[in-house]
């Protein structure tokens, strides 16, 4: 009498062929990402949202175009979560979401991202060579963000010679930011942590922290601990005198970021204030600009506790 049984290698070939049929009739199905209706697209010189358009949009747009690869069981789930994430941090399909000085910064942020090699992520790269940015486009896009006016609207030089009483008036009173962040001018007496320039403009950037946040630094404390304050202190276009000095441009403004892992949970643990020009006036309509702040930095420096230009290694 014959055994009706199967035996084990007809077994494993039943199973591998069952998981076989499986994997193939899922792997084409749609990915969970939806593209909601584009409500205010970024407006750019063509050159410039062509370069754009090919190495951001997949993630940071509501026209995602999905791939073969990316409908795979399991790669679509993290394609979804990873498309969600970035549109949450920028997106270009709800441009008009951001107040006009926001846009031009995010512009910026965005140029310096690729040139330092962050964006497009390395990964993404990986199976869409074609988002990678070249040397000759980049240069466009620094070409084009320094056409952006935002950064040169300062004229500290001529406000001192009109505006000398009110502006000392001003100074006099402590600002303090939407979100009750006081400005506070004893970070020029902190150690200076890094001296940096970027394309928006030029500009040029000192950045200073307390004692708490310069020890962390020291000892390579990631995340940083709460009581750790920065300073970020930026100038204007930079310009060189004929000796071949390079001397900062107008001030612009005073960014702080202040560690307190409870107070500030819903951006990551850190405080967000702004004070623009002579006057220091908190920058922001509403509380909610920390918002934005923390964004920027989610997207660009989440290995180094969401903060720049800082010495961490």
């Amino acid at each position: 009498m014959k055994n009706s049984n199967p035996s084990p290698l007809k077994k494993l070939l039943l199973i591998t062929g069952i998981v076989v049929i499986g994997i193939t009739a899922l792997q084409f199905r749609d990915a969970p990402v939806v593209n909601p209706p584009v409500t205010a697209e970024v407006q750019l010189p063509d050159d410039v949202k062509a370069i754009i358009e090919r190495a951001c949009y997949d993630c940071h747009s509501n026209l995602t175009e999905i791939a073969w690869f990316d409908k795979i069981p399991g790669a679509s789930q993290l394609v979804a979560k990873d498309v969600t994430e970035a549109r949450s941090r920028l997106n270009f399909s709800e441009w008009d979401k951001n107040p006009p000085a926001v846009q031009q910064l995010l512009l910026w942020e965005v140029v310096n991202a690729i040139a330092e090699d962050k964006m497009p992520l390395h990964n993404y790269r990986l199976l869409h060579p074609g988002a990678t940015v070249s040397a000759a486009e980049l240069d466009i896009l620094k070409k084009y963000v320094n056409t952006l006016s935002g950064r040169h609207k300062i004229d500290t030089a001529r406000i001192i010679r009109n505006n000398q009483p009110e502006l000392s008036a001003a100074i006099r009173k402590v600002p303090v930011s939407l979100n009750g962040i006081p400005y506070a001018a004893d970070y020029k007496t902190w150690k200076v942590i890094s001296a940096t320039d970027k394309y928006d403009g030029g500009s040029m950037r000192v950045v200073y922290g307390n004692d708490i946040m310069v020890k962390a630094i020291k000892e390579h404390t990631l995340p940083f601990p709460d009581g750790a304050k920065i300073v970020k202190a930026v100038w204007g276009k930079q310009r060189e005198d004929q000796d071949g000095n390079v001397l900062p441009g107008n001030f612009q403004n005073v960014q702080i970021m202040i560690k307190d892992s409870k107070k500030y949970q819903s951006t990551e643990g850190w405080g967000f204030a702004k004070f623009d020009g002579l006057a220091l006036k908190p920058f922001g309509k509403t509380a909610a600009y920390a918002n934005t702040c923390i964004n920027c930095h989610r997207m660009l420096v989440p290995e180094s506790d969401f903060v720049f230009n800082i010495p961490t290694k």
